[in-house]
């Protein structure tokens, strides 16, 4: 099954005759620049869309798996953060944030020659509250990873088979995910949550998100890491880090690491999927 979805990405490509591909270093855009540029070489370019929403190491991590691929890449910048429909934090921020990327890289990819504009996009995505798919749909992005019925544990799968390191990366969303709907969305506030997750991973913990509402971070792990982490984690050494963050308080969530938990009162009303 999976050397079959391989080759139908690989089809797809090939009848492409150029491709731009939406890059953000994640797992997803990953393998489709892999693929793109395994199948079209230099007429495939990877852009990767650079605003205060990105950590500046994983915007590293991005050039180094686009340099190890070998796809051109090139950086862009995105002025999402200057739209108050995005930074007033609506149920729909996403689709205010792909409709920047979108505008930005269409006019990019007409001007340079390139068709299409690719996105990451996976099977599992459509099923979860995603209104960016909408504004990349209006701006007729194609998703391979999508059409062609690929999970995200077959991204993974695929990308070991392929031979990339980052197979295991933990997902890594959007800082702005990090914030419950309504509340306003600034660049220290991104910095800080950004730089508090930052200081997890150095501990150890790659898989976690620090959610943060209001003056509080609250710090979500894997469940079967929880004790582990109150039992070797200096934790007045952590508070007193995340204090210096901008913090005022710091909680551990005990049900644990769950992507997209801030989804899970938008999930529960079918009307607000009318949105996507």
């Amino acid at each position: 099954m999976l050397t079959e979805k391989l080759y139908q990405l690989k089809t797809m490509f090939s009848q492409m005759e150029k491709a731009l591909i939406a890059y953000s270093g994640g797992i997803d855009s990953t393998l489709v620049a892999k693929i793109a540029h395994d199948v079209l070489g230099d007429r495939a370019l990877a852009i990767t869309a650079v605003s205060p929403s990105l950590l500046p190491e994983e915007l590293e991590d991005a050039k180094i798996q686009a340099a190890t691929i070998g796809i051109a890449h090139e950086l862009v910048k995105t002025h999402e953060m200057e739209n108050p429909n995005y930074t007033s934090n609506p149920v729909n921020r996403c689709y205010f944030c792909k409709s920047e990327l979108h505008d930005t890289l269409k006019p990019l990819a007409i001007k340079r020659g390139y068709p299409y504009v690719i996105d990451g996009v996976n099977s599992d995505d459509l099923g979860d509250y995603r209104p960016g798919i909408q504004a990349a749909k209006e701006r007729e992005a194609r998703s391979p990873l999508a059409e062609a019925g690929i999970t995200k544990l077959e991204v993974r799968q695929l990308s070991q088979t392929l031979g990339l390191p980052w197979w295991d990366k933990p997902a890594q969303p959007c800082l702005s995910s990090r914030f419950p709907y309504g509340e306003e969305i600034t660049v220290a506030k991104l910095q800080r949550v950004g730089r508090a997750e930052i200081y997890l991973r150095h501990l150890g913990y790659a898989n976690l998100r620090v959610r943060s509402q209001g003056d509080t971070a609250r710090i979500e792990l894997p469940s079967q890491t929880i004790k582990d982490f109150i039992a070797t984690t200096d934790l007045s050494q952590l508070v007193s880090k995340f204090q210096e963050l901008g913090f005022m308080y710091v909680t551990l969530d005990l049900e644990g690491f769950r992507s997209g938990k801030l989804n899970q009162e938008i999930l529960a009303q079918p009307i607000a999927n009318t949105l996507n």
